[in-house]
């Protein structure tokens, strides 16, 4: 598999609108989403979750797989809310990328993704939380609310409260806060 690249990564999203005929949103996530946010680092591989119309996920599902081997792409599904909880009104936080063929796609909720890497704690995601802060995509007061509100139910998707907390206070230290 190769690096996903800005070129790569829209000509996949293009490629993808063409070949399936249905209607839905296709989400993006991680460091693909991040990459269309001009995020320097490399990422390997495309994650994603989508909502169609009922009964269409298997013929959506093939058609990426296809595309994916085609394009020698990892293209992978991941279900956000059993890696994280998800703060209130997530869904309304999405960003619109574009519409390709009947899919719209969006990146997903930046707090959503910014509190899965805080969780993870690996040092390549607290660097994606930095570019974000940096860029100015998210605000820390706004991220550090959204984390207070899900923190309670963090035990539920095994992440331990208190290395998520530490992870945040490294945030905060690395922000000067």
């Amino acid at each position: 598999m190769e690096p996903i690249t800005l070129v790569r990564l829209q000509d996949f999203l293009q490629r993808l609108g063409e070949r399936y005929s249905g209607a839905g949103d296709f989400y993006l996530l991680g460091g693909c989403a991040l990459c269309l946010l001009g995020n320097p680092r490399t990422t390997l591989d495309v994650d994603y979750t989508f909502e169609l119309d009922a009964g269409s996920a298997e013929q959506f599902e093939a058609v990426l797989a296809e595309l994916a081997a085609e394009m020698r792409l990892d293209v992978e599904t991941v279900p956000l809310a059993e890696f994280v909880p998800l703060p209130p009104q997530a869904h309304e936080r999405r960003r619109l990328v574009g519409r390709y063929g009947q899919l719209d796609v969006y990146i997903f909720d930046l707090y959503s993704i910014s509190l899965s890497k805080i969780a993870r704690g690996f040092e390549d995601d607290l660097e994606d939380v930095m570019f974000l802060l940096h860029a100015g995509l998210i605000e820390f007061d706004e991220l550090e609310r959204h984390f207070s509100t899900i923190l309670p139910d963090t035990p539920q998707a095994d992440i331990i409260p208190s290395e998520f907390s530490d992870y945040l206070a490294e945030i905060r230290r690395r922000l000067g806060k």
